[in-house]
């Protein structure tokens, strides 16, 4: 259901560590409401991706500045992704690339480049964007912005179940432990609160129920009060 339509452009900025539940939140909030869904990790990792076919030194600066400016990234529907002309949609969603991709992120050239094609997608139209610093760094003056989180062995099980059998839940855990450390201590847009988010634990919760919470922030802070997305775009 979308917004009335005397309503101005909006933005929606989830925040959070991995698996929190960002992406599947961000993809139903959009879909719901109509906006645009713009998955930032998608970005990184398709840069990520591209650098590991290349066979370069991830931790190289020059050259993952050079990839993430040239690189021609398109977010399509049904959460598809295009690398200059490609479609890499299933290409991005192995442990190899999200690797990839968290040690890339951490390289400021690259978070400043991305981040500029992040605000040029959210200044045409309304959207609902996730990643770890989207309220901080890349739309400070987002509408409404959420900081998503959960417990570290509630994330540690999400991620385990999204890919049964290819690690135990204590390696998953110690992966996701890794990954916020690089995320909470990298020198360039941190992962942190926004001092205006509204922070969300979203550990015992349905992912409906999550979904609600946000709908009644952007029907509160957005529309001043009127009536939408009560209905399921199911």
């Amino acid at each position: 259901m979308a917004l009335p339509e005397d309503t101005k452009r909006v933005i929606i900025a989830i925040d959070g560590p991995a698996g929190a539940g960002k992406s599947t939140i961000a993809r139903h909030l959009a879909d719901r409401l109509g906006f645009t869904y713009i998955d930032t990790g998608a970005m990184y990792r398709a840069v990520g991706l591209w650098a590991l076919r290349q066979g370069l030194d991830l931790t190289d600066m020059h050259h993952m500045e050079q990839l993430a400016t040239a690189a021609q990234i398109e977010l399509l529907p049904g959460s598809r992704i295009r690398l200059n002309g490609e479609d890499i949609s299933q290409a991005i969603r192995t442990p190899e690339v999200a690797d990839a991709a968290s040690k890339v992120s951490v390289i400021p050239a690259v978070r400043r480049a991305l981040v500029k094609k992040q605000r040029e997608l959210g200044e045409r139209t309304s959207v609902v964007m996730e990643g770890r610093d989207i309220g901080t760094v890349v739309f400070p003056h987002a509408d409404v912005k959420i900081f998503l989180d959960a417990q570290p062995q509630e994330r540690a099980r999400r991620r385990y179940l999204e890919k049964p059998g290819t690690a135990s839940v204590e390696q998953v855990a110690e992966e996701i432990r890794e990954r916020d450390q690089r995320d909470r201590t990298r020198a360039e847009a941190p992962l942190t609160q926004a001092p205006d988010a509204t922070y969300i634990d979203s550990t015992g919760l349905t992912p409906e129920a999550v979904e609600e919470a946000i709908l009644r922030l952007v029907r509160a802070r957005v529309t001043n009060g009127k009536e939408f997305g009560k209905e399921s775009s199911g």
